[in-house]
């Protein structure tokens, strides 16, 4: 029985808020159970310094914190630019994962910053955030004259494709979808999938928690990862 009676192939309860905040293009908060997570998409037209300006591209790249009051006991605030090594993972996986389906040289001379704010943590804050900043990324780029009223796919847009992601795991033997923090913290095998709509893998993180898994059981799991990424998309469309 799951903690909150829920089927092993069925996703926590979602949902979503546009324009949460009116500071940025994009500003989405995005809730999975009693997980809430803070996405904004800010643009800019400076790039990194350690891109050639002459480079006709972009770059998409992704901040990650949770907040003090996101879990108990609080947690700490990260100070003087000191980062902990999870969070700095998990903005880089964030990046790299909406890097996947965005055309940088369609995208233009321009800088897209996607911020992850975990105002609440109960279990899949990563998957949570590359979810999330999915839809504040296309958010952000409809108030841009030349993308608005297109979507992923479109000739010129550059979003190539939609991406999501979700936590698939082994729990006393049985394969479950979107963990929650109980269910991960027992969990034997965790794993956290990211694919695209167009069922084309980005990441996948896999590990046995003093446990190992067979193949059988690794298909079992991404079977679960596919149904749900499916669902999210969906969602995210």
């Amino acid at each position: 029985m799951r903690p909150d009676d829920r089927p092993t192939d069925e996703l926590r309860p979602i949902t979503i808020t546009h324009h949460f905040t009116n500071k940025t293009p994009g500003s989405i908060l995005i809730r999975a159970g009693e997980t809430m997570v803070l996405c904004t998409a800010s643009i800019s037209d400076k790039l990194p310094p350690w891109m050639n300006p002459e480079e006709l591209r972009g770059w998409v790249t992704a901040e990650y914190s949770m907040m003090p009051g996101s879990t108990s006991p609080r947690k700490s605030r990260d100070r003087n630019g000191k980062i902990d090594g999870r969070s700095t993972e998990i903005q880089r996986l964030v990046g790299r994962s909406l890097r996947a389906v965005v055309d940088l040289e369609l995208l233009g001379q321009r800088l897209i910053t996607l911020d992850c704010d975990v105002l609440q943590a109960d279990g899949g804050t990563r998957t949570l955030s590359i979810t999330g900043s999915m839809i504040a990324l296309l958010d952000a780029l409809e108030t841009l004259p030349e993308f608005a009223g297109k979507k992923p796919g479109d000739e010129g847009f550059p979003v190539k494709d939609y991406a999501a992601a979700v936590s698939v795991g082994l729990v006393e033997g049985e394969p479950r979808l979107d963990l929650c923090y109980i269910e991960d913290s027992a969990a034997e095998v965790d794993m956290n999938v990211v694919m695209t709509a167009g069922g084309r893998f980005i990441e996948i993180q896999g590990t046995g928690e003093e446990a190992t898994f067979d193949e059988n059981q690794l298909a079992e799991l991404l079977k679960l990862a596919r149904k749900g990424i499916g669902e999210l998309v969906e969602l995210e469309k």
